[in-house]
């Protein structure tokens, strides 16, 4: 088929005006001009006018079976009242609870523009009947921790990987998420790290999210080190930041998804660079826990790959009787709204071929070029706007239409 848009926005090269994509199969045959396009492909044409086409959106980072706890936690005082919440939270849900969650997040990822997620799953009994519920491509990362239960790092690990082997094949891959360093021992960290290198599985963990988390670890201080110190052991804490953790532990590398990483100490930055680590922001869990500025600048100037993700609507800002989506051009608009000057050309790569590269996806998802998969999505523009990558991220609302695998999974109408 062949599908024609005002632009086309292939990301990984320049805007293509009065542009088409060509599809065979499930995967992008050509980019060009329609007229290049129309003289060299046949099949049957859509046309969607007044139009950008360009690769769906790539969230490296969202929890799908938290999404129906939009406004029901009480805002936190702190980041540590905010994981007693959610856990307490949690406690009261059933299996169709989060399944029910589960489910309304990935149809809320498909009308915004979202092709490909990176989920952690903290129910992984919904897999793999989630997986058959929506024709995402999903990346699902098996949360681990350790501190409440006492159980063994080398049991935690080898439920994991034995049932993630178990499952059948998805659209997306495999992975593992020890939940956080605070969260989880030493040993299980190490161990997920060898794992992940043996079988090459991508792995994902929050890090140096909260000031309180930095402060456990660098100074043996502060709200979370004082809760936890009875349930852990903290000789861990103390002489190194929550980075430098990770590192002393193996976890540092190329298939590591870092996620926050919001308090940096002297070095990690270029740590993270030299270890060619992929950092995963989320702007609007950001803005709600009210963190310092994210150091976006001093982790690109060090060679960091920039993502962006969702994260959960348990940890986004609701307003009462308005409703919120997992929206990724609103986590776009969020980074583009906090002063950091960056172009909206760049805030669209860490939105696609960003986020694609950080799941080791480079060339297959993010982009729109031959050989990829057909994943794109078409968003309405203005006749009268010029800039086009600004008028992609200030699009509010649903995308016009959305293709995975080149299939169409969501279509407004077209022109």
């Amino acid at each position: 088929m062949l599908l024609r848009a005002r632009v086309v926005l292939p990301i990984s090269q320049p805007p293509i005006e009065n542009g088409a994509v060509a599809v065979l199969d499930n995967r992008i045959a050509a980019v060009g001009t329609w007229p290049e396009l129309r003289r060299n492909f046949n099949g049957p044409t859509t046309d969607f006018g007044d139009a950008a086409l360009l690769p769906g959106f790539v969230n490296a980072h969202c929890h799908l079976d938290y999404t129906d706890m939009a406004g029901k936690l009480p805002r936190p005082k702190s980041f540590p009242d905010w994981i007693k919440g959610l856990l307490a939270f949690k406690a009261e849900w059933s299996y169709s609870d989060y399944a029910q969650s589960w489910i309304h997040g990935a149809k809320m990822l498909l009308r915004t523009g979202t092709t490909s997620v990176a989920d952690i799953e903290a129910v992984p009994e919904l897999l793999p009947d989630a997986w058959t519920a929506t024709p995402l491509r999903v990346f699902s990362f098996w949360e681990m921790t350790g501190v409440k239960r006492k159980r063994p790092a080398s049991e935690i690990l080898h439920e994991a990987v034995n049932t993630l082997e178990s499952l059948p094949p998805c659209a997306g891959s495999p992975g593992l998420s020890p939940h956080a360093p605070y969260s989880t021992s030493p040993e299980l960290l190490t161990l997920a790290a060898q794992v992940g290198a043996q079988r090459n599985w991508r792995i994902t963990t929050h890090v140096a999210e909260s000031m309180a988390e930095f402060d456990m670890f660098w100074r043996r201080s502060g709200p979370l080190y004082d809760w936890l110190k009875s349930q852990r052991n903290m000789s861990d804490c103390g002489d190194c930041s929550p980075v430098q953790h990770l590192e002393r532990y193996g976890l540092l590398g190329s298939n590591l998804l870092a996620v926050h990483v919001n308090y940096l100490a002297p070095g990690d930055a270029a740590l993270l660079g030299e270890r060619r680590v992929n950092v995963v922001h989320c702007p609007r869990s950001h803005m709600y826990f009210q963190h310092d500025p994210f150091p976006a600048r001093e982790l690109a100037q060090a060679g960091v790959n920039l993502s962006l993700g969702t994260d959960s609507l348990a940890s986004v800002h609701h307003v009462r009787k308005q409703t919120i989506d997992l929206d990724m051009l609103a986590e776009m608009r969020t980074f583009a709204a906090n002063g950091n000057g960056w172009p909206p050309e760049i805030i669209l790569r860490m939105a696609t071929i960003n986020g694609a590269r950080a799941l080791g996806m480079a060339g297959k998802i993010g982009e729109l070029c031959p050989g990829a998969f057909a994943d794109l999505i078409a968003v309405p523009i203005s006749r009268s706007e010029e800039n086009l990558y600004e008028a992609v991220i200030q699009h509010r609302g649903d995308v016009a239409a959305a293709m995975i695998d080149g299939r169409w999974v969501w279509q407004t109408g077209l022109a």
